[in-house]
């Protein structure tokens, strides 16, 4: 999505602490001190050892499986939707980088005009974005375009949690995410996730501001560092409950 940035509220410039989905908070460099050339923060260990890989993809397969069965019907009645508000495909495709850095082709549910999709991604929408259908707003308030990842999970170039999938180029306070910080391409180190770390604590929408994008920046890479299965469960426990209880978006 061309927006997939960071929203923050100011209360929140001199946090040192980061809260873990709601759940714990826990003591992590401050994102002014993502540049630290100690050891710790450099060495980021995203192995788990097999056990814990395994109950990953476990959770991943089983997950999406189920999510695709049981929204099976909202998957149609959007589809029907789409189509019948504008011209064009149900399903938007775009390159964004994957484990390692190599790219994929990211499934969305399509959001704009047909003939005005930016599928380089770094013409980022705005408010009241004249490109954006009568649907595609709701979908993309409702998060609901995310949806069809559920496949590239399936497929194996996705997981249901880790750092969001990035275009290429995306800007952070008006320059390309990988110039903004030499860290940037750390957080690729694991499969990109539907919902992550940063995500439920905030950090999405816009990255205009050099702080926001920071704060993104070290929520991913504190992901890959404490990543573990219960966190994986705080995480999507919390998305879950965000989108279809409280209905106001993680």
């Amino acid at each position: 999505m061309a927006d997939e940035t960071v929203s923050y509220e100011a209360d929140d410039h001199g946090r040192e602490a980061m809260n873990i989905a709601g759940f714990a908070t826990w003591g992590y460099p401050h994102p002014d001190r993502l540049d630290a050339t100690n050891r710790a923060s450099r060495d980021l260990r995203p192995a788990r050892g097999v056990i814990q890989s395994g109950l990953k993809k476990c959770i991943d397969l089983t997950g999406a499986s189920a999510g695709l069965l049981l929204l099976f019907p909202l998957f149609v009645a959007l589809a029907v939707a789409i189509k019948l508000t504008s011209r064009g495909p149900v399903f938007f495709r775009q390159w964004r980088y994957g484990l390692n850095g190599k790219k994929f082709a990211v499934l969305k549910f399509r959001t704009m005009h047909a003939n005005q999709c930016d599928s380089s991604g770094i013409s980022q929408t705005v408010a009241n974005d004249p490109r954006v259908t009568l649907i595609g707003a709701f979908l993309r308030k409702s998060n609901f375009d995310e949806l069809p990842q559920l496949i590239n999970v399936l497929r194996g170039e996705m997981s249901l949690v880790g750092p969001r999938p990035h275009v290429p180029g995306m800007l952070a306070a008006g320059m390309p995410y990988e110039d903004f910080h030499p860290r940037y391409m750390d957080r690729h180190k694991v499969l990109p996730g539907i919902t992550g770390l940063a995500q439920v604590n905030g950090f999405r929408g816009e990255t205009k501001n050099p702080h926001a994008a920071r704060m993104r920046l070290a929520y991913d890479l504190a992901y890959i560092e404490r990543q573990s299965v219960i966190l994986d469960v705080k995480i999507l426990a919390t998305t879950v409950a965000r989108e279809f209880f409280n209905g106001n978006g993680y």
